[in-house]
């Protein structure tokens, strides 16, 4: 199956599959990043206090080699990794070094409980993972800054993406016009169903989202993408660089981890970016 549409190109190399983004590989000088594609490799790393994920030794190995898959596939150093353990909240550090010199900083302490990214650093990079959930890829071209951010329904309605713009404007004194926003394969309004409770949520946190939202029988079906894509033109962020993939990992469930498509037994994906130095020859 090849995912390639518009907006996104999908690439199959070196036993790895992963979209990249056609805008962001006009700046393919200044930042390299790659979204994941596949069930045959998982980016769940388990971290010291998530229960859920405690694996066995031989699965962690298995799961990093996906991370040393993919940065091979792009040229990138695994060791220059640094992803975090998203808690599904609107925590959003910046990174100014990498914690282990020498292994991938999985960042069990200085990350934990974080679920938004950013850094202006070239060869950090940084990560975040899904499996239905919005991954957020953010570059401004001008200040060089990149993001990376997990906004699940919670992140979403916590307005995540807002407060990683805020974040880029208060460090690095970015100007949203000159961002670039692009969204992951994630759930959409066709299979994202939700009781009441959840859909009263965003009706409290947004106004005018009624085109966002669409009642059957005893449920709603909840557009996250749009609502999240009105987020980032409110906050300044051009129409032409926000970058959907267009992509729904429910409904391409066979190619894409996803939680609901597999019935709550997925792996995950991930969204990769980090800021290139040319002065590095690379593979």
């Amino acid at each position: 199956m090849d995912l390639s549409n518009e907006n996104v190109i999908h690439i199959k190399k070196e036993g790895i599959e992963y979209i990249q983004f056609r805008k962001l590989l006009e700046y393919s000088d200044t930042v390299i990043h790659a979204f994941t594609i596949g069930i045959n490799n998982d980016y769940k790393i388990p971290l010291y206090n998530s229960k859920q994920n405690v694996l066995i030794p031989e699965q962690i190995e298995k799961n990093k080699n996906s991370y040393r898959k993919i940065c091979n596939a792009l040229g990138i150093e695994y060791n220059n990794i640094v992803k975090t353990n998203q808690v599904h909240k609107d925590l959003v550090k910046e990174v100014t070094g990498k914690i282990n010199k020498n292994e991938p900083d999985f960042s069990e302490q200085v990350y934990d409980k974080t679920d938004g990214l950013l850094t202006n650093k070239k060869n950090i990079a940084i990560c975040a993972t899904n499996a239905d959930c919005i991954v957020l890829m953010m570059y401004d071209r001008n200040k060089k800054v990149i993001a990376n951010v997990h906004s699940g329904w919670k992140g979403t309605v916590q307005k995540i993406a807002i407060k990683t713009i805020d974040k880029m404007q208060e460090i690095y004194n970015c100007n949203p016009k000159d961002i670039i926003c692009c969204i992951s394969p994630s759930i959409r309004k066709c299979h994202f169903e939700v009781d009441e409770d959840v859909k009263n949520m965003f009706e409290d946190t947004f106004k005018n989202i009624d085109d966002a939202i669409q009642k059957k029988q005893e449920k709603w079906n909840i557009d996250t993408v749009k609502i999240n894509i009105d987020m980032l033109k409110e906050k300044g962020l051009r129409e032409e660089n926000i970058i959907d993939s267009r992509i729904c990992t429910v409904c391409n469930s066979d190619v894409i981890h996803s939680y609901r498509g597999s019935k709550h037994k997925n792996g995950l994906e991930m969204g990769i970016i980090e800021l290139k130095d040319n002065q590095i020859e690379r593979k």
